[in-house]
This record gives structure tokens, C-alpha cells and sequence, in this order.
């Protein structure tokens, strides 16, 4: 669990870097498309405003159950609290293609840690455009980088680790089968690198292979 310094605080200290849900909204090509209308509605004459959501789990700001890519892996409801509260860092990626080992050698990740990686598709307003293919993804090298150093956490600004049309299931194997817990479809734009406190909590979804989330980071001081 988080240390009281991770729930204390000013609330405006607080970046919400979740990706806000509407109906028709961006999703992965191959899965279920976004749909969020009223079922009942005051304005109608019902008695309260009652919501229907279809989508897929992996919509929007989410995360990946290790379920999701590994046959025998844990369901979402399996998640380690501390995977997904608690410090965590915030590292810019310059390259506009993919996470390399070069660039992420030199900050050397550390074991335990919780990095949320900040690339041009963070300033790219994706969550209110079609699609983009040419998102900047994690290499397989660098998954295999990572899970070396005992990472725990790694979260990206697009809807999925691995690339479009690249190493998709072979960079979500890599990682989720190291026991690495996985935060997609973050906004970073608002986010510069640095240190931070994380609250990222998703739903419990019972064998769920993953489910959207609303996280939230603030300035470490240090």
C-alpha cells in the first residue's frame, strides 16, 4: 500500500493523466467499439438518469491482467495494490518510433519501480482521433530490459505496449508473463518527467483480462 504521503495533501497538487470516456471514442481496431447512451433520462420523464456503456476492457485509460496474454495468468482482480499506488516515475522518450534500450539504459530503471513512460503520444490528442498506427510503442528489447531490472508497473500513453503492426502480443507476453502489471492509454501531456505519487485503481473485474481506470499522479518533492 501507499505511504500516508501518497493520500495527503492539497487536491490541486493532484494530475489527473486518465483519458475521459465518451460514446464513439478511439478504440483498438478489433474490438468492441465504444457505446455510452442514457437509458433512462430526466428529461424524458424519468425518475433519475441512468446510463448503458458497451465497450471493450481495454478502452480508454486501463490495464492489462497478466490474463490478457498468458493463458494461465492472474484475472484483474488479482492485482497487487502496491503495483498500482505508491511513488513512481515519469520518463520523457524522445524517439518518435519506439522505447529503446539506448534511451532507457541511461535512467536506469530500478526494482520495484513504478515508470510511466512519456513519448510524442501524449501531445498528439489521441483519445479525440481515429486510430493512429504509427503510436510509439515499447520494443521487445526493451520489455526484456525491464523485466530484467524487476520493474513492477510500466504505463504508456497509447492503447498498447507493444506496436500496431509490430510486436503487439510478443511485447504484452514479455511483460506480463515477468509478473509486470500494466497501465495503458495514460495522458501525459500535463505530466513533465520526474517524480511522482501514483493512485491508479482499476475495476475488479472477476478473471477480467483488464479494465478501464482513473489514475492520478502528483509532484514528489524530492
Amino acid at each position: 500500500m501507499a505511504n500516508d504521503s501518497a493520500t495527503r495533501g492539497a487536491p490541486s497538487n493532484w494530475i489527473d493523466v486518465s483519458v475521459g470516456l465518451r460514446d464513439g471514442m478511439v478504440h483498438w481496431p478489433d474490438n468492441p467499439p465504444v457505446r455510452i447512451s442514457r437509458f433512462l433520462d430526466l428529461d424524458r420523464g424519468d425518475a433519475a438518469n441512468v446510463s448503458e456503456m458497451s465497450m471493450g476492457a481495454h478502452t480508454g485509460t486501463h490495464m492489462d491482467a497478466p490474463i490478457h496474454f498468458v493463458k494461465s495468468g492472474a484475472g484483474m482482480e488479482k492485482l497487487p495494490l502496491p503495483a498500482v499506488l505508491g511513488p513512481a516515475r515519469v520518463i520523457h522518450i524522445k524517439d518518435r518510433d519506439s522505447i529503446k534500450i539506448a534511451e532507457l539504459r541511461p535512467h536506469r530503471p530500478r526494482k520495484g519501480e513504478r515508470i510511466l513512460f512519456r513519448t510524442r503520444n501524449s501531445g498528439r490528442r489521441w483519445p479525440t482521433k481515429p486510430f493512429l498506427e504509427d503510436f510509439v510503442y515499447l520494443s521487445s528489447e526493451a520489455a526484456r530490459f525491464l523485466v530484467s531490472r524487476g520493474v513492477q508497473t510500466v504505463g504508456v500513453d497509447y492503447l498498447s505496449i507493444g506496436g500496431f503492426d509490430s510486436n503487439g502480443p510478443e511485447c504484452h507476453g514479455i511483460i506480463l508473463n515477468a509478473g509486470i502489471w500494466v497501465i495503458e492509454g495514460l495522458d501525459l501531456s500535463k505530466a513533465p518527467a520526474g517524480r511522482y505519487d501514483l493512485i491508479c485503481l482499476p475495476l475488479k473485474v472477476i478473471k477480467g483480462d483488464g479494465a478501464p481506470a482513473r489514475a492520478i499522479l502528483r509532484p514528489r518533492n524530492s
